[in-house]
């Protein structure tokens, strides 16, 4: 396979096409987030069915984020080498196809098979989109990130609120994921016809374009001290994350004794914060990114510490999850993706991304 930077450009397509193009992005990735949330409300309903313990129940929640781990520098390879558009297409079938064998399951050992298939697929699609608006938006990369964060926020806020509301509706756990697993094969064929290819498969820094620059200064290799340092924050920051959202709502409702739409609630509260990737993203266009992760780390830090040992009440908790989607994906995850995409040169964006999709599981203990 030749490497992308050697491959024709594609003609140029209208503004209304990238417009839909990019809407179409979003969409995807917020259906994306959606599907990764809409497992965490339904934990004690799951659990209680299987009679699976608290480890094995928080395993599931936060599983799928060791295929987020092991597709990162795989997929980021494979981006600058092949069409992003056909791996965000297919990526988007795997996941979808992971969610929907979700209700088929017998037990702990295939459930947490099809979560795994459920992160390999959200991985690749993240690393892909990621890719593909940090070429085609290259001067803007943090901004146009910040629009993908919105549509992930939209998806933690609506994934939580609809998968509860469909479950109880239906009088079963299973029906969300037939529903989102569904859904996702719909938005596939839906990419295939709106993302002009132009778009997808731009080359950043390509001779004679507007973006073209000298960019000796970078190591050539898309693998050097940078992105293995912010590699590590990224996966620190994805371990934080994943971690707190893994499970949250069975704390709220299991230690707090909230009720099942008061943590449905709760937790899309995350999703809410999560939409200030948007002002962050225009603001790490502008300002040292190294002082906004830090901000990032501390924000997260001292919300999640709150969270989940000082404040009791639906109110407090409302406002810290709003402030922990602010701090870990708003601030963190916008920077953490964009500040890759920076450390390497610009035929090298997909593998620069790559290394940002490594968050790491556990099996997260409810406190109390």
């Amino acid at each position: 396979m030749t490497q992308r930077a050697t491959q024709p450009a594609p003609a140029a397509p209208g503004r209304v096409a990238i417009a839909l193009g990019f809407a179409v992005l979003c969409l995807s990735y917020g259906l994306n987030a959606m599907d990764r949330q809409v497992f965490y409300p339904l934990v004690p309903e799951i659990r209680e069915e299987f009679g699976f313990s608290l480890d094995q129940a928080g395993l599931l929640a936060t599983g799928f984020t060791l295929g987020l781990a092991l597709t990162g520098v795989p997929a980021g390879y494979l981006l600058d080498r092949m069409s992003r558009k056909t791996i965000v297409i297919a990526s988007v079938v795997v996941y979808s196809a992971g969610t929907l064998a979700i209700p088929l399951a017998s037990g702990f050992l295939d459930m947490a098979v099809y979560r795994l298939v459920s992160g390999v697929g959200e991985g690749v699609q993240a690393t892909a989109i990621y890719a593909i608006v940090g070429a085609y938006y290259f001067h803007r990369r943090a901004l146009a990130a910040g629009f993908i964060g919105v549509a992930f926020g939209l998806g933690v806020f609506l994934g939580p609120v609809i998968g509860q509301g469909l479950a109880a509706a239906a009088g079963t756990w299973r029906t969300p994921f037939y529903v989102f697993g569904a859904a996702g094969l719909v938005v596939a064929v839906i990419l295939l016809v709106t993302v002009p290819r132009a778009m997808s498969e731009a080359v950043a820094g390509r001779a004679g374009a507007p973006d073209a620059g000298d960019y000796d200064h970078v190591p050539a290799t898309p693998y050097n001290r940078n992105t293995l340092a912010f590699g590590i924050t990224s996966a620190v920051s994805g371990l934080v994350f994943y971690g707190f959202l893994g499970l949250y709502p069975t704390f709220l409702r299991e230690a707090l004794e909230f009720a099942p739409g008061q943590a449905a609630l709760a937790a899309s509260l995350v999703g809410f914060g999560a939409m200030m990737a948007l002002p962050v993203g225009w603001l790490a266009d502008r300002v040292d990114q190294r002082i906004l992760m830090a901000v990032g780390f501390v924000g997260t830090a001292a919300s999640a510490l709150l969270a989940y040992t000082v404040a009791t009440g639906a109110a407090a908790q409302y406002v810290l999850a709003f402030l922990i989607g602010t701090f870990a994906s708003g601030v963190l995850f916008t920077n953490c993706t964009t500040v890759l995409q920076r450390s390497v040169r610009p035929e090298h964006v997909g593998a620069g991304r790559g290394c940002s999709s490594s968050p790491t599981t556990s099996p997260p203990r409810s406190p109390g």
